[in-house]
């Protein structure tokens, strides 16, 4: 119940004007967010880099309410990609961007509003020698986020995608998906949704995610196997063996600031491990899915915004 209560106040202004100013808050902030500007996002990539983890950076943004907001995230994109080219960390780092941010929902011409805005940010990731992953949403995106993904990538085929494991139209998209050059993320999903759509119990949810690794391991992709669950781990080093998936040929990606130490272990043993680097200003809907993600993570959270709200 504690989970689904902080979904739903996830995307509340009063309670991320009361986080802001909250120091427990503040602090879980710092953990799992590299910071507010570009220079931030910039120095954490840099670390990470130097203890042999390779990173995907998510400039923070939703709700994207005007072509002119949409344009400014786009723009922040380029400056980043820029950034990263003049520190020479192109060959580690890419990014990740939110179709919501770039004007998706947009009313009219969002959808092409978002996809010329991605364009551009691919566009110069790709001078750069780099990539783009399209973080997924709610299920009400998924057809639109793919089907852009699929015209991205007949300019820029590098382009990756992300499977959420407990909607249940997702094991026939990890077969549709499984192509030779397809860059798939794999993670549970973190967005509260109908049942009719996704599976809530968490048992399920982890049944789904080996049955879609299955899936993206014995095909033709790369797949990018996104979670910190040691278990779920361990079956994807031995999806990964017995399907003959070479290093370099798959990954695995967590969150910044969690796991940190098991995050350099697997990248100390050989296996390419991406660090999911969130910065920006916007960061309270993204800190608090994150924290339901985990319920021992909840219990300071929750106790600030009731005492405080």
């Amino acid at each position: 119940m504690l989970r689904e209560a902080l979904l739903s106040v996830s995307r509340s202004e009063k309670l991320k004007h009361v986080a802001t100013d909250a120091p427990p808050v503040r602090a879980m902030v710092d953990r799992f967010v590299a910071g507010e500007r570009t220079e931030h996002a910039v120095r954490a990539t840099a670390g990470l880099a130097a203890s042999g983890r390779l990173v995907t950076i998510d400039h923070l943004g939703e709700d994207t309410l005007d072509i002119a907001q949409a344009t400014a995230t786009r723009d922040a994109y380029l400056v980043l990609l820029d950034a990263l080219g003049e520190a020479g960390l192109t060959d580690r780092a890419e990014v990740s961007v939110k179709l919501s941010a770039v004007g998706q929902a947009l009313p009219g011409d969002g959808e092409k509003i978002a996809r010329d805005n991605a364009h551009a940010i691919c566009e110069r990731a790709a001078s750069f020698g780099t990539t783009v992953t399209l973080d997924m949403e709610d299920h009400s995106t998924t057809d639109s986020t793919l089907g852009i993904l699929r015209e991205l990538r007949v300019d820029f085929p590098g382009t990756g995608g992300v499977l959420q494991a407990y909607l249940r139209r997702t094991e026939a998209d990890c077969r549709d998906l499984s192509t030779p050059g397809s860059r798939i993320r794999l993670c549970k999903g973190a967005y509260r949704e109908p049942e009719s759509v996704a599976y809530s119990d968490r048992a399920e949810v982890d049944r789904a995610y080996v049955r879609c690794m299955k899936l993206l391991l014995q095909g033709d992709g790369y797949p990018m196997l996104a979670t910190h669950d040691p278990r779920l781990i361990e079956i994807g080093g031995a999806l990964a063996v017995r399907n003959d998936r070479q290093p370099g040929s798959y990954e695995y990606q967590m969150l910044y600031g969690v796991r940190p130490d098991e995050q350099e272990r697997l990248a100390a043993q050989g296996e390419r491990m991406r660090v999911y680097v969130p910065y920006g200003d916007e960061w309270y809907g993204y800190l608090v899915r994150r924290l339901a993600e985990k319920p021992s993570n909840l219990t300071l959270l929750a106790r600030t915004l009731v005492s405080k709200g």
